[in-house]
C-alpha cells in the first residue's frame, strides 16, 4: 500500500507561529527566541538576484528605522543557499547602497516554507510565493498576506497594517476601512443592554447607530 505523507495544515490567523531553528544571514536563530517580546514580520521571496525581490527587500531595509521604532523585527526567507543570500546582500549594497542587514533564512530543505505554507504548487513548486506573516510578541499570527510571484508587495500597506494591529491592541478598538493614523477608530459593538444605553448617551462618539460608533484616540 502506498504511503501517503500527511501534510500539515497551513497556519492561520490566531494560530501560534510554528517554531523552528534555521541558518540565516545573521547566524543560526531559533524563531521563538527571535520573536520574544517583539512583533515580527516574516516574509518570503521567490529567489535571490531577481528584480522584484530586490526592490521588495530593499524597501524593507530602507524602512528599517520605522519597524525598529514599533518594536518590530524583520526576517526574510527563500529556498536559496546561505552563500547566495550573502552574495545577493553584498551585491545590492554595492550597486544601490541599501544594506539588507536583517536575517534572511536559507531554507534549502524547504522546512520553514512548508511549516508556513509559503509553497503554492499552482504558482511554483520550486519557489516560495510572496507571503507576509505579522506575528505579535506572544507568538500569535495576527495577519497573513499572499502575493503572486510577479507582483510586488505594497510597503505602505504593510506599514499601515502593522500600525493598525498595534493600535487595535493598545486602545481595544477596531479599525475601519482605509484607516490611517490620525483618523477615528471603531468602538467595539455593545454586548449588553447596559452597554447599548451607554453608547446612546455618550456624547464623545461619532455615532451612525448604536452598533456603529467611532472615537478619536491619542
Amino acid at each position: 500500500m502506498e504511503h501517503i505523507t500527511e501534510l500539515k495544515p497551513m497556519p492561520r490567523i490566531g494560530d501560534k507561529a510554528p517554531d523552528f531553528e534555521a541558518v540565516t544571514t545573521t547566524g543560526v536563530i531559533k524563531f521563538s527566541d527571535f520573536n520574544r517580546d517583539h512583533w515580527v514580520i516574516m516574509f518570503s521571496h521567490p529567489a535571490d538576484f531577481t528584480p522584484v525581490c530586490t526592490t521588495e527587500l530593499s524597501a524593507f531595509a530602507t524602512d528599517k528605522k520605522f519597524f525598529e521604532e514599533r518594536n518590530t523585527k524583520l526576517i526574510g526567507l527563500s529556498i536559496d543557499s546561505i552563500h547566495s543570500h550573502v552574495a545577493w546582500v553584498q551585491n545590492v549594497r554595492e550597486k544601490t547602497g541599501v544594506y539588507m542587514d536583517f536575517p534572511i533564512i536559507a531554507d534549502l530543505d524547504m522546512k520553514v516554507a512548508h511549516l508556513y505554507g509559503m509553497l503554492h504548487p499552482g504558482a511554483s513548486s520550486t519557489a516560495t510565493v510572496r507571503a507576509v506573516f505579522f506575528i505579535d510578541p506572544q507568538g500569535i499570527i495576527r495577519l497573513i498576506m499572499y502575493y503572486p510571484l510577479n507582483v510586488g508587495r505594497n510597503m505602505e500597506e504593510i506599514k499601515r497594517v502593522l500600525i493598525a494591529l498595534q493600535t487595535a491592541d493598545q486602545f481595544s478598538c477596531a479599525i475601519p476601512v482605509n484607516w490611517t493614523p490620525g483618523h477615528k477608530v471603531i468602538v467595539p459593538p455593545p454586548k449588553t443592554l447596559e452597554e447599548v444605553e451607554e453608547r446612546l448617551t455618550n456624547t464623545t462618539y461619532e455615532k451612525v447607530d448604536f452598533y456603529l460608533a467611532k472615537k478619536s484616540i491619542g
